[in-house]
């Protein structure tokens, strides 16, 4: 089981900075789609115990890269960056129906669901993910190994002072449906939201 260690935050204009980041020396990676589906028991016991899990599925834009991945997430420790547990599966087929028809079969259902575009990038020892969710706008998440080597990337990117956002993006959306009374268990990102920076 790994620690995940990680600084989100809002971005008012990507390609600012998507410029600081290559002039930082971040290699740019893929730019995908995922669709994420949230799973939980009838209950909602995962949700009621900070916990996650997650079948991802990622297709490249423009490229072959394919992936199925499946997540549980543990409780969020206290503290200035989102820390929690994760265990990662991947789904070596990538049949994620099947994987689905799995998490079905030992008594999860599947929730909300919502797709996202994401740039990855590489800067020293973080991944810097540069995100777009619907309705929620574009976000950067910044992971790595120790809090210190979160914040450095943070800081070297100029994002001190940009307030750090704790929570999940299903959570956020899960906020967004309710206060604008939005009914909807599948949430698309506008198609021309897939290119555009």
């Amino acid at each position: 089981m790994g620690i995940e260690i990680e600084a989100k935050m809002r971005v008012s204009d990507v390609a600012a900075l998507e410029a600081r980041l290559e002039s930082a020396g971040a290699k740019r990676g893929r730019t995908i789609l995922e669709l994420n589906r949230f799973f939980d028991t009838p209950q909602g016991s995962l949700k009621a115990s900070d916990r996650g899990l997650r079948l991802r599925i990622e297709r490249e834009l423009n490229g072959p890269y394919q992936s199925v991945t499946i997540t549980h997430k543990g409780p969020r420790d206290p503290g200035r960056l989102k820390c929690r547990p994760e265990t990662e599966l991947a789904v070596r087929n990538g049949d994620d129906r099947a994987a689905a028809e799995l998490l079905t079969a030992m008594g999860y259902e599947c929730g909300l669901s919502f797709e996202k575009r994401r740039t990855q990038w590489l800067l020293g020892d973080c991944r810097v993910d540069v995100d777009r969710v619907p309705y929620l706008g574009d976000f950067v998440e910044i992971e790595g190994p120790t809090d210190d080597a979160v914040l450095a990337v943070r800081h070297k990117l100029g994002l001190d002072q940009t307030p750090l956002v704790r929570d999940s993006y299903i959570a956020m959306l899960s906020t967004y449906l309710v206060e604008n009374h939005i009914r909807a268990d599948h949430i698309r990102l506008d198609p021309d939201k897939l290119t555009n920076p």
